[in-house]
């Protein structure tokens, strides 16, 4: 589920420090990479692991001097970090293996698989909050289209519109989405993150 578009002043924020912006991004980027690491790695500590060394790869590319150069395709950035930190874990993992007469099982590691299941929760919860805030019209569309993965041709015969226009209104219903998550970060409290605690 893609709703955050990206673009050069977003970047610039995160490049310079901003802390709403860094707060936002890795609230964002951690849910999409946990979901994706919780089905390739058995250990909470391992994806953990995983998470911490992308963000570290990534805020380190965003301050070399060559940088990011493509803003808008900074979620597919984010993904091949993650990519390539997750073959160097496997490459790892399987090495220690072999050294050892016997393989050694991660132990599961509870307060993060809770902290992951709750930031998940908290995630899905906003979103569906600023869905009930949104025009009918963008709301239905993106609920079909991103929620329930309805088929677009499907969508498009609900619609009453061809594939171009059905183009058109996800990414205004999109634009109006992003509109009202920054405004909902904007009308928080100085020092409350959006799960609501300081």
């Amino acid at each position: 589920m893609q709703f955050q578009a990206f673009d050069a002043p977003y970047v610039e924020r995160l490049r310079s420090g901003d802390f709403r912006t860094q707060e936002h991004f890795v609230a964002y980027f951690s849910e999409l990479i946990q979901l994706k690491l919780r089905a390739r790695l058995r250990s909470p500590q391992a994806i953990e692991d995983v998470r911490q060394e992308t963000f570290v790869r990534v805020f380190a590319a965003l301050r070399s001097p060559g940088g990011i150069r493509q803003p808008e395709r900074l979620g597919a950035f984010v993904n091949s970090i993650c990519n390539n930190v997750l073959l160097e874990h496997y490459r790892s993992s399987s090495r220690s293996d072999s050294l050892d007469d016997e393989p050694q099982n991660e132990l599961p590691d509870p307060v993060m698989d809770v902290l992951g299941a709750v930031a998940a929760k908290q995630m899905e919860e906003k979103v569906r909050e600023i869905l009930d805030e949104m025009p009918e019209r963008d709301r239905r569309i993106l609920r079909e289209v991103f929620l329930e993965e309805r088929d677009k041709d499907d969508v498009c015969r609900d619609f009453g519109v061809d594939r171009d226009y059905l183009r058109v209104l996800l990414h205004r219903a999109k634009q109006s989405f992003k509109s009202l998550y920054l405004k909902n970060i904007e009308r928080r409290p100085p020092g409350v993150t959006a799960a609501g605690k300081v």
